[in-house]
């Protein structure tokens, strides 16, 4: 099998990213440019963001995961604990996170450490949760292998009877994650492929903000 796509071409020219006109804080940068893609309603999923971690087979891996909250700390998501990443991340909790918003023609790169969040947090965040999206949780043992998808179906039917009426407990094995970012890089698509990037890395309390060649 060959597919060429070496005449894939797309001109960038929406936008510029100039040091003077942007905050010191990168997540004030952030919040503006988030803003502005829930707003061009382009992209159906704004918190859609690629976690990567470094596996415990020695390979990086990266998938897609909802960002759920951002502060001025860093961004929040929620997974099994006991899934891949989960595994992954109690091994080493150096992960990167990213934003891809085409329709802006814009990319967010997030190197941080990733903490579980407090229980009291993980517990109100998890009884928000549909009925539906509680029972999933518990249902699957995130990232095990299974011999089909009926054996989710049939665990699914049996608590949705146990707990018909009854209040749902978040499992201690699911919660929240907190990445707190010490580089964050802005990329911003230009013309004739000179983008601009600006990059933000953590020194002591301050951030130190530089600029990359494309």
């Amino acid at each position: 099998m060959q597919n060429d796509l070496g005449n894939y071409r797309k001109a960038y020219e929406k936008s510029a990213l100039m040091e003077g006109s942007i905050s010191e804080n990168p997540m004030e940068l952030f919040q503006k440019w988030f803003y502005e893609v829930e707003a061009s309603d382009g992209v159906d999923e704004t918190n859609a963001m690629t976690l990567s971690t470094m596996g415990l087979d020695g390979f990086p891996k990266s998938r897609v995961v909802l960002l759920k909250k951002y502060t001025h700390e860093g961004f929040i998501f929620y997974t099994n604990y006991k899934s891949e990443k989960g595994r992954a991340i109690a091994e080493n909790p150096n992960v990167c996170i990213s934003f891809f918003w085409p329709n802006l023609e814009r990319q967010v790169i997030i190197k941080g450490r990733a903490n579980k969040i407090a229980e009291n947090l993980s517990d109100g965040y998890f009884q928000s949760r549909p009925v539906g999206s509680q029972l999933g949780a518990i249902v699957s043992d995130q990232s095990s292998v299974i011999p089909s998808r009926d054996v989710l179906e049939e665990e699914l039917k049996r608590l949705e009877k146990e707990f018909e009426g009854k209040e749902i407990e978040r499992p201690e094995w699911w919660g929240g994650y907190l990445v707190a970012p010490v580089s964050m890089e802005f990329w911003q698509g230009r013309p004739n492929r000179l983008h601009d990037r600006i990059r933000f890395t953590l020194e002591g309390i301050d951030w130190k903000i530089e600029r990359l060649a494309p």
